[in-house]
């Protein structure tokens, strides 16, 4: 007999409230749990900062099972923020994967019962060579908190799971904790936002980051006049750069104004080929510097309705051209 229609359909809560009660419960047990952590916190944190700041070589993290994909995320969190990481799984570290780990390295383990069988063969390789070992748990008589050099302890409190069994806000614990650890190393190193881009730049974030002297056109690229130079010498020096303008300077290479394609249609008469280069230029054109934010130079080319920035060079007092940058390479960029 083929069943009716309606069986095959899927069972609809009886009430969205009690989803809502249940996500409610979730997020209140994990704030909680988070602001108990966050007051928990001493100088186990602060040496745990510091021995990952003094490791001449990786982070090495490991852990089993949900801990497991938490180490992965601190590992990569780790790399992304100017700290060289890698996860190793406990399970294949005695079955070859041990060679990933030397003594320049330092070891995070996570374990909230601290007695995980397959981080023994780490610890044991971390006792054997002095590897320096930090270890993330909420047992402190546990094995792995006991082998510990530094003890990352993590209050007790009730998982979100129904029956108290899934890790859901212990694991989050220990997300948050690995973020804190992260930044902390961010702020010790002095983490520049250039830093930041050079591991991102494949990403949104990295290319909002983009500089101005990434993109610009520099040496010969940068097409520049005197001021007596005749237009029919200054329209080659346009063409031949391919930017659209060129840049007027004085004797002494600053720069005092720009000719651009919408300068000669302005002056454009029977007298143009006459004319200086100096006579139709734009005096104070719009610049930049080559540290600004390409998405800056951006908005000021859009603001100003303009396809062009000569890049002025602060050492010499904003005066001599070191680029140019037109607005097709910030859109190819995409910065921002």
């Amino acid at each position: 007999m083929v069943p009716s229609e309606a069986k095959l359909q899927p069972a609809v809560p009886e009430s969205a409230a009690g989803d809502l009660a249940a996500a409610r419960r979730v997020l209140g047990l994990a704030s909680e749990a988070l602001l108990t952590l966050s007051a928990s916190l001493d100088g186990d944190f602060t040496r745990a900062v510091g021995t990952l700041l003094a490791a001449k070589g990786r982070v090495i993290v490991s852990g089993m099972g949900k801990s497991g994909h938490v180490a992965r995320k601190i590992a990569a969190t780790f790399s992304s923020t100017g700290t060289p990481a890698y996860f190793v799984h406990p399970a294949e570290a005695s079955h070859g994967d041990m060679g990933a780990v030397t003594r320049a390295d330092v070891l995070l383990l996570l374990s909230w019962g601290g007695e995980t069988a397959e981080l023994s063969a780490l610890i044991t390789y971390a006792k054997r060579y002095r590897i320096p070992m930090i270890a993330m748990g909420a047992k402190p008589d546990s094995t792995l908190m006991t082998a510990a050099d530094v003890k990352l302890l993590l209050p007790v409190v009730p998982e979100a799971c129904p029956m108290g069994m899934a890790p859901t806000t212990s694991t989050t614990m220990m997300i948050a904790l690995g973020d804190a650890l992260a930044v902390a190393l961010m702020e010790r190193k002095g983490f520049s936002p250039d830093q930041y881009r050079d591991f991102h730049p494949g990403g949104s974030l990295g290319r909002a980051l983009v500089r101005v002297r990434d993109l610009m056109h520099q040496g010969e690229a940068i097409p520049l006049c005197r001021a007596d130079t005749p237009m029919d010498a200054a329209l080659l020096a346009i063409a031949s750069g391919r930017l659209g303008c060129v840049g007027v300077v004085d004797e002494d290479g600053g720069l005092l104004g720009i000719v651009t394609d919408g300068d000669i249609r302005r002056h454009f008469d029977s007298e143009f080929s006459t004319r200086t280069a100096g006579a139709v230029m734009t005096r104070g054109p719009q610049i930049t510097h080559p540290d600004q934010l390409a998405a800056e130079a951006l908005a000021l080319m859009i603001e100003k309705k303009i396809t062009q920035l000569f890049v002025l060079d602060p050492a010499e007092g904003a005066r001599r051209p070191i680029g140019v940058l037109h607005i097709h390479d910030c859109l190819r960029a995409g910065p921002g």
